[in-house]
């Protein structure tokens, strides 16, 4: 399980987070929706360990962002908007290099890569250098780089930015598989239709607040049955100043 609670973070003059509290819960997918500018990315990096809040807590698997870092750090798995893959290496050691810093040892990290390389369809560049790949081909890597040390728990910016209809529902397809095998999903997406299949409960974030949370079928039934663009329209305006 993943808590955060009152967590704020400021970058000067500009508050990106002020005071957001959630939960997202194990076997369930929370989607993380908001405009640009929301917080959405920046609430990401602050529980991936990358940025430290100024006040505020959150709590991964039951360990502390800012007191147990490394703990936390072994509990997730991320797939940051920036797919960050280094270019002159192959997928197969993108993914090892990260297996490796994970403690996982050469027969099992193997074995592993294999997996993903079959799950989500790497076979045609697993062994090529990833510069020149497209952006859903650096997705993939990024995602199986993600996934290699078997994570409890998923931070997942965008995942399905530049893939193509058939990557995006196998890509839909292993997060049901994982959320049904027990894993912590945090979802940020863009895409309602992918929200709405997918996701468990939201939590909408306007100008660095909660701006609503729920359930999608919760909170389309309090709005009279507004459909989930409509809704998420409706709670961005009233939050934003």
């Amino acid at each position: 399980m993943i808590k955060v609670a009152e967590l704020v973070k400021r970058f000067g003059a500009v508050t990106a987070l002020d005071g957001i509290s959630f939960e997202a819960r194990d076997a369930r997918i929370t989607g993380l929706l908001g405009p640009n500018g929301a917080g959405k990315s920046t609430c990401l990096r602050v529980l991936y360990t990358v940025l430290k809040p100024d006040q505020g807590s959150a709590h991964i698997g039951g360990h502390d962002i800012v007191e147990a870092p490394l703990a936390v750090r072994r509990e997730i798995g991320v797939l940051p908007h920036s797919a960050g893959l280094y270019p002159h290496l192959t997928s197969r050691e993108n993914i090892a290099y990260y297996g490796q810093l994970h403690g996982l040892e050469l027969g099992p990290l193997q074995q592993r890569i294999n997996e993903l390389t079959k799950l989500l369809d790497l076979q045609d560049i697993i062994d090529r250098r990833s510069k020149g790949f497209s952006q859903g081909q650096r997705t993939k890597v990024a995602l199986a780089r993600a996934l290699v040390h078997s994570p409890r728990h998923l931070l997942l910016d965008e995942p399905s930015n530049g893939l193509d209809v058939m990557a995006t529902r196998s890509l839909r397809r292993l997060l049901g598989r994982l959320r049904d095998e027990g894993h912590c999903i945090i979802f940020s997406s863009h895409v309602m239709g992918e929200v709405a299949s997918l996701c468990d409960d939201l939590v909408i974030i306007a100008a660095g607040r909660i701006a609503l949370e729920g359930t999608p079928a919760d909170l389309i039934a309090q709005a009279s049955g507004s459909d989930l663009e409509a809704l998420f329209i409706d709670a961005v305006t009233a939050a934003t100043p």
